[in-house]
């Protein structure tokens, strides 16, 4: 035997992390997706009627894609073939179809698991279509970015998209159950050192039982406390990319949260996006948009608090400025709310642009020529501070263009000091223009 060759004997003795030993053998054993392998869920129903289709597997890291893959596999008597986006590229790809043709030959499908899948450019995963449609291989891709954004729409339209789950806490506390099993002894931890523990984990079943092979390698006399274990362990970094789906995710929360007049779930969602290590620049502009398109003239002084915030931020830097940011957050989410501006807005570039270059009434144009004059420019124009109430309720829109009426200001904030100004003027401009 080569020197490097190993018999089973040496494997078996050769260490095996615990998230190994723990992989479920059957689709019934895999913790947290219930909703997907249950009897109504999408893969038992597929299981149950034997058609297995070709799948894209979205979740975040450690809640068992790769598993899942693989059990089909078994549970389909598929070959089973697996590679990485990140270490595979097109010559890889063909190797792969090759085999699997012969497979095919020979009586043999082939699932081929592709894991980060949207790491694939548009030609790589365009290689995929005839094999998939042929029914040469079956595929099941792997991804943690949406894939709406991350995948073909080629390739969307030929697989079925099922998202997982991050695990709860029923799922992690199973998951420690078994962990204590395989290894035949309890964690040295009491009650709130085990929900820390699962704390840190994060959702993610792969990280929590790392973490246990961690601890249940210490030799301590008495369970540790959450402190003691918070000395010994380093919090698992939150998930979040700045760039990908959590990052809209979060912001889409933060927006909502403000909107909905909620302080302290908008405090959560701008606190989340710091942990992940947002800009916060990035929020101080989002947060001023907010005043904007959100709460506009039912309160004025909101976009001057987001302005004033930005620029202490700006002055200060982190973290002292973040707390001007965290105040501008709670001053928003308690604002009166209103989007008549921008529904205004909105409907009036509608109209710009459906009435194209239809030009001013002449009585609104300036003469500054006498051509110009002549012509009708200015005519009949009323200076506005020499009518009764300083108000002349003349037309200002093109000759032919029905008056919209685009801003309605609601009765919240300040909106409702100017609602009555605009319901006042809305009379005087009728009789005026009726008389």
């Amino acid at each position: 035997m080569d020197l490097f060759d190993s018999s089973p004997l040496a494997e078996e003795k050769a260490h095996r992390p615990l998230a190994d030993r723990l992989r479920p053998q059957k689709l019934s054993e895999v913790i947290g997706q219930d909703h997907l392998l249950g009897p109504d869920g999408p893969l038992g129903a597929m299981l149950a009627a034997g058609s297995l289709g070709s799948l894209i597997l979205w979740g975040p890291p450690g809640v068992g894609k790769t598993t899942i893959a693989r059990l089909l596999a078994d549970e389909t008597d598929l070959e089973f073939v697996q590679i990485s986006a990140i270490f595979s590229g097109v010559a890889d790809l063909k190797k792969v179809f090759e085999a699997a043709k012969m497979r095919r030959r020979a009586g043999q499908g082939t699932l081929l698991f592709v894991d980060e899948i949207h790491r694939f450019n548009k030609a790589q995963q365009d290689s995929f279509l005839p094999h998939m449609e042929d029914g040469t291989i079956l595929l099941v891709g792997a991804t943690t970015e949406n894939p709406s954004f991350a995948l073909n729409a080629a390739v969307l339209s030929r697989a079925q998209v099922l998202v997982l789950e991050r695990l709860e806490v029923d799922s992690m506390k199973l998951l420690s159950t078994r962990a204590e099993e395989e290894m035949g002894r309890d964690l040295p931890l009491d009650p709130d050192a085990r929900q820390q523990l699962m704390d840190m984990a994060d959702g993610d079943g792969r990280a929590m039982l790392n973490l246990i092979e961690q601890v249940a390698a210490w030799k301590v006399d008495t369970p540790l406390t959450a402190e003691q274990m918070g000395k010994r362990l380093m919090r698992r970094a939150t998930q979040y990319d700045k760039s990908g789906d959590q990052h809209y995710n979060l912001i889409s929360a933060l927006h909502k949260s403000i909107r909905g007049s909620d302080p302290d779930a908008a405090m959560y969602w701008f606190a989340r996006m710091l942990e992940g290590g947002e800009d916060p620049r990035y929020l101080a502009r989002r947060l001023t948009r907010m005043a904007v398109e959100d709460i506009a003239l039912a309160d004025p002084q909101a976009m001057t608090i987001c302005l004033h915030a930005w620029e202490a931020y700006e002055r200060l830097g982190s973290p002292e400025g973040e707390l001007a940011l965290a105040e501008a957050v709670a001053y928003l989410a308690l604002a009166p709310k209103s989007n008549a501006s921008y529904v205004a807005y909105k409907a009036a570039r509608k109209l710009a642009k459906s009435t194209g270059s239809a030009p001013p009434p002449k009585h609104i144009l300036n003469a500054p020529t006498s051509l110009m004059e002549d012509i009708g420019y200015g005519a009949g124009y009323q200076y506005d501070h020499d009518a009764e109430d300083g108000f002349s309720g003349q037309n200002y829109f093109p000759d032919g263009v029905e008056r919209p009426d685009f801003y309605q200001p609601v009765e919240r904030g300040f909106e409702r000091d100017l609602k009555k100004r605009k319901d006042y003027f809305a009379k005087l401009r009728a009789k005026r223009q009726g008389g």
